[in-house]
């Protein structure tokens, strides 16, 4: 559409003003009712992500996953050491727990070949998380937004990966015309009724102003 020299513009249903009473619903009055809505400029446009944007996104996400993935895989071997009563006793996962677990040994046959499975998930866990951290690193300085993300990791505590996480789901943080809009968009306002002098407020909502 946009190439055809249309404008186009995508909106949140749940935003969508609706008249009370109103229980005709069809295609052709859903049409009419868009198009006053848009000219009147009552209807509220959702922020789309250009295809870089996207992609930096996906690549983000990737990790997640590959971070859940380690932290699954070492839940496993930790759980089938404790079943078989080894117990380390230190900070786990580093190279002094890594030699220590390659020198348990086991009446039966079939619990080192266990082991060495849940070892090989965490060892292919952790390589595939690092391969995507170096990716994020490398495909950064081409982003447009990797000013914003430079700019985060002067904060303490913000590394890298987080300021890209935080970036990458966020989008253009100029969008958002004040703190209130970006508390909304993170759905952290709380719900509430309130009328004269009672208020009452309920667990978070995923809008609000």
């Amino acid at each position: 559409m946009s190439a055809s020299g249309h404008d186009r513009v995508v909106v949140a249903p749940s935003l969508i003003p609706k008249r009370p009473g109103d229980r005709i619903k069809t295609d052709r009055r859903d049409a009419s009712s868009l198009a006053k809505l848009h000219r009147a400029g009552a209807l509220t446009a959702v922020w789309v992500p250009d295809p870089g944007h996207e992609a930096i996104r996906n690549l983000v996400r990737a990790r997640l996953d590959t971070v859940r993935a380690l932290r699954r895989a070492r839940q496993q071997l930790s759980g089938f050491l404790l079943r078989q009563g080894c117990h380390y006793g230190r900070p786990a996962w580093t190279k002094l727990h890594r030699r220590w677990l390659t020198g348990l040994r086991f009446a039966q046959a079939a619990h080192h070949i266990v082991l060495e499975d849940y070892i090989q998930a965490v060892e292919a866990a952790h390589a595939r998380r690092d391969r995507l951290t170096a990716q994020i690193e490398a495909m950064l300085p081409d982003w447009a937004l990797a000013p914003v993300v430079a700019a985060l990791q002067t904060m303490r505590g913000m590394a890298l990966v987080n300021a890209a996480t935080l970036i990458a789901e966020l989008g253009d943080l100029s969008r958002f015309a004040n703190l209130r809009q970006l508390m909304a968009y993170l759905g952290l306002v709380p719900s509430e009724h309130s009328t004269g002098a009672s208020v009452k407020r309920g667990g978070i909502t995923k809008a609000g102003m």
